[in-house]
């Protein structure tokens, strides 16, 4: 197993990939069960992964992500999508539970009714499936990075031109880019504030 300070350390966000470099369906796919291993507000796992996997797709992305190279030589792209309506997942998740009596169908109705409630709320919805996928980001690119991958989470691309263009659900609200693949040159190192600027203890 990697240590995990190793791999949080050797992060970087790299830009310049080799665009020889493949990943593997199924090499994606573990790093993304990696990621849904992400905790979540209610277990409800508030996240869509929208792979785009081959040069084909890529290319068509690209003027979406307003033409950054590394869409196109990245060994594969994913959109992290947050669910607005991740309420609905409230009997796919907690019914197996119920079934294998690790929770009481009381419990179940006590934890949907926090739920419900929360999502009659006009911000949560938004803010809930940012927070949440933001979580499964972020446990994606330390997965790859103990797997040997380079990643780089990206802001900057259309998000309604993507939705449009790969025919994305309204229930579903791209979050961010993250290119995959094999770096050709380091990504560039960055500092950090001094901690002490970023804590504060509570008295």
């Amino acid at each position: 197993m990697s240590d995990f300070f190793d791999v949080a350390l050797s992060r970087r966000s790299v830009k310049v990939y080799d665009p020889n470099a493949h990943i593997s369906q199924e090499e994606l796919t573990e790093l993304l069960e990696m990621a849904g291993r992400a905790p979540s507000a209610w277990n409800l796992q508030q996240w869509h992964f929208l792979v785009f996997h081959g040069k084909e797709v890529q290319k068509k992305l690209l003027p979406i992500a307003y033409n950054q190279q590394q869409i196109a030589d990245a060994s594969a792209v994913i959109c992290i999508l947050g669910d607005l309506e991740a309420n609905l997942n409230i009997d796919p998740v907690f019914d197996p539970q119920v079934e294998t009596n690790e929770i009481t169908p009381e419990l179940k109705e006590i934890l949907a009714g926090q739920i419900n409630g929360a999502y009659k709320r006009a911000e949560y919805p938004r803010d809930g499936a940012i927070l949440n996928s933001s979580l499964a980001a972020m446990q994606f690119m330390l997965a790859a990075r103990a797997k040997g991958y380079d990643t780089c989470p990206m802001g900057g691309f259309n998000a309604s031109g993507l939705a449009d263009e790969f025919n994305v659900s309204k229930r579903y609200l791209p979050t961010m880019l993250i290119t995959i693949g094999k770096k050709l040159q380091d990504g560039r190192p960055t500092d950090r504030l001094p901690i002490e600027t970023l804590v504060t203890y509570a008295k």
